[in-house]
């Protein structure tokens, strides 16, 4: 029989279920409102739809490996509460969608949800999410995000760290899998999991980039006087002394304390240095062609790069605390008489980028206990 958009409507009322689960239960029952209810009731989809809105940014990041090592996937799955996050049936669920993601050809999350599910192919992903949240976690769950590595010459490393809390995959393009090499691989997951570089090496990072990186290091110690090299200080001083932009006090303190400018800054007003980064920006192209400016911008540029590439970050496992990730990896290549080169890496935190919302889950029993006695 036709089901009309009234009856879907009702039941959506009834049942708070979506739309279109509500149409194929009424399509189901031959619209039987009552059996209808029941359908969406033992699917687990009755009240989905009305969780589907509240926040969900706990969960967790797991990952998931094809039986050569060749092929990885992470996914993000989240849920309302850590206590959900850490329950059995969540870490199950999660652990599936990884593995749905290994062989999906999915380009994003929607497509994954309109695949069949792969522990029940009567059903969707997006129809097992809906059962997990009306019937089994009974939170909102979403996912988020998945990713995925393939390396035919090698292998994919991968790490789940804090049981779920960051999941990693590290593309190691290598001609010797070993014991060895598999260890290198999952100590540099481990590094991508700690450090969170956003590149392998310097080779990644665009020359658009690196140009707002240094234009945005040039701006920063122009708007610090007081790291700025002694020589081009002294001329910014001199310009705020002679051409009374200073204070009295300002001036006075300048004079007293002239002999030792190392704690120059530390009796200074706001004002003074203020007036010092209004000086030094304005004379920016001159002191950016001063190769001693230059030298000083160069060498927090290159600090910054070992802080977001991968291979020119300190190894955390490093046992003289200096040694780099290339370096570490170079000798692990050495031992082994292998090539080994990073080419990609995937790091997910869960939560990350998500606003967390705080809830007062006492007053919400409460009030969910005080509605079921009326």
């Amino acid at each position: 029989m036709a089901i009309t958009a009234k009856q879907v409507k009702d039941l959506r009322e009834m049942t708070g279920a979506g739309m279109m689960d509500c149409k194929k239960a009424l399509t189901a029952t031959d619209g039987d409102m009552d059996k209808a209810v029941e359908f969406l009731r033992e699917k687990g989809l009755a009240g989905a739809a009305k969780k589907a809105g509240r926040i969900a940014v706990e969960g967790l990041s797991v990952t998931a490996v094809s039986d050569d090592g060749k092929k990885a996937s992470v996914v993000e799955v989240n849920c309302e509460t850590d206590f959900a996050a850490g329950s059995d049936p969540f870490k199950e669920f999660v652990a599936n969608v990884a593995v749905q993601a290994l062989d999906s050809s999915a380009a994003d999350v929607d497509e994954l949800l309109n695949e069949k599910y792969i522990n029940d192919p009567s059903e969707t992903l997006a129809d097992e999410v809906a059962i997990q949240i009306g019937q089994k976690i009974r939170e909102n769950i979403k996912i988020r995000r998945f990713g995925k590595l393939e390396e035919q010459n090698g292998f994919v490393a991968a790490y789940v760290h804090g049981g779920g809390k960051i999941g990693v995959l590290v593309d190691i393009e290598t001609d010797v899998v070993n014991d060895d090499v598999q260890e290198m691989g999952k100590n540099i997951a481990m590094q991508v999991a700690a450090l969170n570089p956003q590149y392998v090496s310097q080779d990644d990072i665009s020359d658009d980039e690196k140009a707002h990186i240094k234009s945005l290091t040039v701006d920063s110690a122009l708007n610090d006087p007081a790291s700025l090299p002694k020589p081009i200080l002294n001329k910014l001083i001199d310009q705020a002394v002679s051409g009374k932009l200073w204070s009295d006090e300002d001036i006075a303190v300048y004079e007293e304390k002239k002999s030792n400018m190392n704690f120059l800054f530390n009796f200074l007003s706001k004002e003074a240095a203020a007036k010092l980064s209004e000086l030094a920006l304005g004379a920016k192209a001159d002191i950016s062609a001063d190769k001693i400016f230059s030298g000083l911008v160069q060498g927090r540029v290159s600090k910054q790069y070992k802080d977001i590439c991968l291979l020119d970050q300190i190894y955390v496992k490093a046992e003289d605390g200096k040694q780099s990730v290339s370096k570490y990896i170079a000798e692990v290549a050495k031992a082994n008489s292998a090539n080994i080169k990073i080419k990609s890496f995937v790091r997910f935190q869960t939560g990350e980028g998500m606003e967390k919302k705080e809830e007062d889950y006492a007053a919400e029993v409460a009030k969910t206990v005080a509605e079921a006695a009326k």
